[in-house]
């Protein structure tokens, strides 16, 4: 568990694959929330066999994917309970369904305040990434 949208899987003949949590963008370790993020999905995913649908590799050469458990969507799960963002930026690679209802499912956890929702001003992912970019310049 690398953090609250990767995961590293086993495959059948036991050969790992690193794969990036698709439609999601969860808090950073160093961020609030981000620790929890993790053991979120740690809890959902950890010794369980999953499904992984996969279309893509990104630049670090992870799998883009949506990862399923017993049918589940743990990446709907991860924004259902506060635990990260619909991450609008990658929304036209996902199916209208999916895309509609991570959208929802942010909505609802904002408006009750589920999760990293609690905080006064949570700072995206994206926009914390950007900040400790230009800090180190």
């Amino acid at each position: 568990m690398a953090d609250g949208d990767t995961i590293t899987v086993l495959d059948d003949s036991k050969v790992q694959h690193k794969i990036r949590l698709a439609g999601i963008d969860a808090p950073e370790r160093k961020q609030p929330f981000g620790q929890r993020a993790k053991e979120q999905l740690s809890d959902l995913v950890f010794g369980k066999t999953v499904q992984v649908e996969t279309e893509k590799v990104d630049r670090y050469g992870r799998q883009i994917g949506k990862v399923l458990i017993d049918g589940r969507d743990a990446n709907l799960a991860m924004v259902t309970s506060g635990m990260a963002w619909h991450y609008k930026k990658y929304q036209t690679e996902q199916a209208p369904s999916d895309r509609l209802l991570y959208a929802s499912a942010e909505e609802d956890a904002r408006a009750g305040r589920v999760g990293l929702w609690r905080e006064p001003a949570p700072v995206a992912p994206w926009d914390w990434r950007r900040g400790e970019r230009q800090a180190g310049q």
